[in-house]
């Protein structure tokens, strides 16, 4: 798993006995020469106890493709259990070794993906040069993202004659998307930008687009539906919205569906599972998840304070 590289940090790994806890099954640095992206494949043991993981300085997804397993992992003194599935996506915090044990009810397999730091830091400071916050990033994607998930299963079974353009073409995109729809961007602007002739015309399509929002709490809805009914391209969508509200639009509709989750929360006695599926969540985990990041509390937590005041 160690390869002599100055782009990836893979060197935590030197120490790592990968045989007794994995079986790799395709590498992309040995069969397909990549040297800006790593993917790789992984049949994983059914059982493990105190698997310590390193921390290395990459940005490392995992999608797990098949199998399910009570996961529980210890970082910086917590606990934390979650269930490994087919399709939750999971992002290793840089520079953070975990401890990690579980057990499978069969056969686990994943595709894994390490983007180069330096690859991150360059797109961050594209991006207006905000300090990655790898946590609040992690915590985000934990809730799902099918374009991330689609990208990582298709890297993992590449075209034939896919070189390095499309390794480093890749690692672009995903690190874009990563850091554009995940990333922590809440602090609002230092001053109010300066107003052109076509503000107006901004302002309402941005307002067009909250109401859409709100119109469709409930409903999957993406980018590219949003832009399109304000006659927008993504991109310029995504910079007007955030000129106008100083969040992307998905960390906005995010914020949104939590709003209207607390006034549920604090108006009815409908399930909690109710309650996710009003508001556009996919689960009752996902709005806890998500809940829990926004506010601080867990759902059930925060109608029981209400409650009680």
């Amino acid at each position: 798993m160690v390869f002599d590289s100055s782009r990836f940090d893979l060197q935590p790994y030197a120490g790592f006995d990968m045989a007794r806890y994995v079986r790799r099954t395709y590498c992309s640095w040995e069969t397909a020469g990549w040297q800006s992206l790593l993917v790789q494949r992984f049949e994983h043991v059914p059982v493990a106890e105190d698997m310590e993981l390193p921390g290395a300085a990459d940005l490392h997804l995992v999608l797990p493709v098949a199998g399910r397993a009570a996961m529980e992992t210890r970082r910086d003194g917590r606990t934390t259990r979650h269930t490994w599935a087919p399709g939750r996506l999971e992002m290793g915090i840089p520079g953070q070794p975990v401890l990690r044990r579980y057990r499978a009810t069969g056969a686990m397999r994943s595709v894994q993906v390490h983007i180069p730091r330096d690859t991150v830091e360059t797109v961050a400071a594209q991006l207006g040069g905000r300090a990655v916050d790898y946590e609040a990033l992690a915590a985000s994607l934990a809730a799902g993202d099918p374009l991330i998930e689609e990208a990582v299963r298709a890297l993992g079974s590449p075209d034939e004659v896919a070189g390095d353009l499309y390794a480093e073409s890749a690692a672009a995109f995903l690190t874009v998307h990563l850091l554009t729809r995940h990333g922590r961007s809440s602090d609002p602007p230092p001053h109010a930008p300066s107003r052109s002739p076509s503000s107006s015309r901004e302002d309402a399509r941005v307002e067009a687009a909250i109401a859409m929002m709100r119109d469709r709490l409930a409903e999957p809805v993406t980018l590219a539906e949003i832009a399109g009914e304000v006659h927008l391209s993504v991109y310029h969508f995504v910079r007007v919205f955030k000129a106008a509200t100083g969040v992307t639009p998905y960390r906005y509709l995010t914020r949104l569906r939590v709003e209207e989750a607390k006034r549920l929360l604090r108006g009815t006695d409908l399930p909690i599972a109710r309650i996710a599926a009003r508001c556009g969540f996919a689960g009752p985990g996902t709005l806890s998840a998500t809940f829990l990041r926004q506010t601080g509390a867990r759902p059930s937590d925060y109608r029981s304070g209400h409650r009680n005041s």
